[in-house]
């Protein structure tokens, strides 16, 4: 950022990708880059401010899993996974084999390494999160991909189960009020503590 003299009012200079688009490698590079960035086919992807639902939701999956996983799972939120050279995505909460964590200064986990990719749907997200990255994740062999939904402040979870056939999604179910799956493993979750208290039915 720098300031005008004659005006004092900021201006901002955003990264001009080279040739060819950025590359994962930029993204620990690059300076000054807003928080949660992603790296999207060499474009880089920023986020809006998080909504209240997006956060509650985050926090939910992340504490709730973090007391399922089975031992050899590590679940971690907001973190980046490397596709390819020109894809490294941030999923909201990622479910990894717990042999890919190498130490405190990692920024990024190989996809192969992600069993669960979950997606909460912001406003500004909605055809990455619905349509672009489950193609990706799809296609990197990430095998189960949840995408949040918020409807009128109530969490609905659409749950897929990647078919190796033909490295696509397929739908498993679409959850609301409960969530009940047997895999990556056992998992019963009970959606409306999403809802704040004094919004949730009676």
């Amino acid at each position: 950022m720098s300031v005008d003299p004659e005006d004092n009012e900021p201006t901002y200079h955003w990264p001009v990708p080279p040739a060819g688009g950025w590359t994962a490698d930029d993204l620990d590079r690059l300076p000054n880059l807003p928080p949660h960035t992603e790296l999207i086919d060499g474009m880089l992807a920023f986020v809006s401010p998080q909504t209240m639902f997006h956060s509650r939701t985050i926090d939910f999956f992340n504490w709730h899993l973090q007391s399922l996983v089975p031992r050899g799972l590590e679940v971690i939120r907001e973190f980046t996974i490397d596709i390819d050279r020109y894809n490294r995505p941030e999923p909201d909460v990622i479910v990894v084999d717990e042999d890919v964590i190498q130490g405190m200064e990692q920024t990024r986990f190989p996809a192969a390494s992600v069993r669960l990719a979950i997606e909460v749907v912001s406003p500004d997200s909605v055809a990455r999160d619905r349509t672009l990255k489950p193609a990706k994740y799809a296609g990197a062999g990430i095998p189960h991909f949840w995408r949040v939904e918020n409807s009128d402040g109530r969490a609905v979870v659409y749950v897929y189960e990647l078919d190796p056939s033909n490295s696509s999604y397929g739908t498993a179910g679409i959850f609301h009020g409960r969530l009940k799956v047997d895999v990556p493993f056992p998992i019963d979750l009970d959606l409306t503590e999403i809802t704040p208290k004094h919004r949730r039915p009676e």
